[in-house]
């Protein structure tokens, strides 16, 4: 008998599945030529793969947190049956444990030993005074957090970056081995080139971010289970362990958003450019009837009428988390359908140039069928304007969800989200002393994500966007005739 109950939630399975999609599709990638040199131009770009690598360890932490599953109840008074907890856990929620069990009473800041706010406290006396009470999981470790508390933080970040170092330089080694014996050169000369920035991949720029983001993963390691680093909220829970939570909300707007937003954008954009006619007056008045609605209002109205059902059908949802997944799936569906014009306006346009290409019109004299047309001389041809477009809104979805649970009409309340967090930290800002570390923790995770997720747009667009090929080919063109190489360097 399984020691526990595996839960697949509905976003749990759109997320597997576009995994699945994305390896799909390097695969298509390595056979076609084309595709490969694209995306060779990404690889090779420093800061495009820091940037990769920095997405890749939110993606990772975002699938952590995807893998669902409820403990089993332990029996009582000689029942035989395997009963189960109504709660679902993730694996992130068994790794982060120790951050999700320390709950203290109220609010405290971070790295501190004592509450935020005064109360009374009871002496061994007898006597009542006004002070800070002691923490219950932060510094408990401390005999004497006033004199103690400096030295064993810097202790344990130092013994945190002395793991994260070593790792790191196994890493390295054996990067730098399987480069020698791939290339058939030295270790020494492989590892000379990585470090003046040769090669195809930027591999100095990838063991720099690497051992930066190890760096905070062994300090988060550390500290996390003796002190509360970005401190608790109103009810007492780590803020730290809210905004690990946070990051599979932001992602799967930012994601499964986009699957519902592309059928609509691709097929109506294309059909409206290549078809013209009634067909193009038809989807300019629905995408622009669409636009005319304010999108809040419009998400507002679908989000309410969905808490609706879910309250209605209550048997329909067994559990806290299948609900609030349930509205989380319907907040994606709702930001999808409201956010594909843009798109559409581009693909029509790109269609409307290309139908008029000679290829086209050859196809078309010769009486090859539309949607023949469409599939092998449209679709390939606009598909760098997809991939664009889709990189760059992913961060745009993100600070949506965030913008929408401040206004109340986004995730459900028991959803960790930034967006949450934000709307919490709007009244705990009010307060004297002010609490401003749940505002800061989630504005340092978002910015991370949407600040990585735009360098990638920008490497991306540079890489796929034709125009930009063009501009790079005049740039070398000009700094040969004037004597001087593409960087800057004079020929002599």
């Amino acid at each position: 008998m399984m020691p526990f109950k595996p839960v697949l939630l509905w976003t749990d399975l759109l997320i597997f599945l576009l995994f699945a999609g994305v390896a799909a599709f390097a695969l298509y990638v390595r056979r076609h030529e084309h595709l490969a040199a694209s995306w060779r131009r990404v690889v090779r770009d420093p800061a495009g793969m820091a940037a990769l690598v920095v997405l890749v360890a939110y993606v990772a932490i975002g699938l952590m947190d995807s893998v669902h599953f409820r403990l089993p109840l332990a029996n009582h008074g000689g029942e035989t049956g395997r009963y189960y907890s109504a709660e679902v856990l993730s694996l992130l929620d068994v790794v982060a444990s120790p951050l999700r069990e320390h709950v203290e009473k109220t609010y405290s800041a971070p790295f501190a030993t004592h509450l935020y706010a005064k109360e009374a406290i009871v002496l061994p006396d007898g006597r009542r005074i006004r002070g800070y009470p002691r923490l219950k999981y932060g510094g408990a470790q401390l005999a004497h957090p006033e004199r103690e508390r400096g030295p064993d933080i810097l202790y344990t970040a130092l013994a945190a970056a002395g793991k994260a170092a070593l790792l790191w330089a196994l890493l390295g080694y054996g990067l730098v081995q399987w480069l020698a014996r791939r290339q058939r050169r030295s270790a020494a000369a492989v590892w000379a080139a990585m470090w003046r920035g040769g090669g195809e991949i930027p591999w100095r720029s990838l063991l720099a971010t690497l051992g930066a983001i190890l760096l905070l993963v062994f300090l988060a390691i550390g500290l996390g289970p003796k002190y509360h680093v970005l401190g608790t909220d109103k009810v007492g829970q780590d803020v730290f362990y809210q905004a690990l939570k946070s990051i599979r909300t932001g992602l799967v707007i930012g994601t499964l958003t986009t699957l519902v937003m592309l059928p609509f954008a691709l097929l109506l954009g294309i059909m409206a450019g290549y078809l013209r006619g009634w067909a193009d007056d038809v989807i300019q008045y629905i995408y622009t009837t669409l636009n005319s609605i304010p999108s809040v209002l419009l998400i507002a109205a679908a989000v309410l009428i969905m808490q609706v059902y879910i309250e209605s059908n209550p048997d329909l949802f067994d559990t806290v988390a299948a609900r609030a997944d349930i509205r989380l799936l319907f907040l994606c569906i709702i930001l999808g359908v409201t956010s594909w014009t843009g798109l559409c306006r581009l693909l029509r346009g790109e269609a409307l140039k290309l139908r008029e290409l000679d290829y086209v019109q050859a196809a078309q004299a010769f009486g090859v069928g539309h949607w023949r047309i469409i599939s092998r001389h449209i679709l390939p041809n606009v598909m760098h304007i997809v991939l664009i477009s889709v990189v760059m809104d992913f961060s745009g979805l993100v600070l949506a969800e965030a913008v929408l649970s401040y206004v109340g009409v986004g995730v459900d309340p028991s959803t960790q989200s930034w967006g949450n967090m934000i709307n919490s930290a709007r009244l705990e800002m009010a307060r004297e002393p002010m609490v401003w570390w749940s505002l800061l923790a989630a504005f340092v995770f978002m910015f991370g994500l949407v600040l990585a997720a735009n360098v990638f747009a920008d490497v991306v667009r540079d890489a796929f966007d034709p125009h930009a090929e063009a501009r790079r080919i005049p740039s070398a063109v000009l700094s040969r005739l004037f004597g001087r190489r593409p960087d800057g360097e004079s020929h002599g």
